[in-house]
């Protein structure tokens, strides 16, 4: 059994309450919520393919830094990497890419669709 603690309000909470599809989109919005692994995601669309050291080069982290952002985004499928020699080549992969974007329609759609109407909807902008 698998438990997240909530420091902040010093809580046990059981991930497994939450139906699997729920705990998909949390651990991928986790992964895409840093800025830096947005950058290297964006970058890779632009070069299509690229070493990990020209990574580090157009973000200002160190290489260590964004090789464990690689490492992030490499574990949750967004990229993958096949090694050159010494080096390694990154590129995105579409197609899971592709499945979580679906995923995030599909569990934003009734919320977008949903005609609620509040006193604070001026508040929300």
């Amino acid at each position: 059994m698998s438990y997240v603690c909530d420091i902040k309000h010093k809580d046990m909470i059981k991930t497994e309450v939450f139906d699997i599809e729920l705990q998909e989109l949390a651990k991928f919005a986790k992964v895409i919520s840093n800025p830096a692994r947005l950058a290297i995601l964006k970058y890779l669309a632009e070069t299509k393919t690229c070493i990990s050291g020209d990574i580090s080069d157009q973000l200002p982290l160190s290489r260590t830094t964004v090789s464990q952002h690689l490492k992030e985004l490499r574990d949750m499928g967004l990229i993958h990497g096949e090694i050159d020699g010494l080096k390694i080549n990154y590129c995105l992969c579409g197609s899971t890419i592709e499945e979580y974007l679906e995923k995030f329609d599909y569990f934003f759609e009734p919320i977008k669709s949903a005609n609620i109407s509040c006193s604070t909807e001026s508040v929300c902008l």
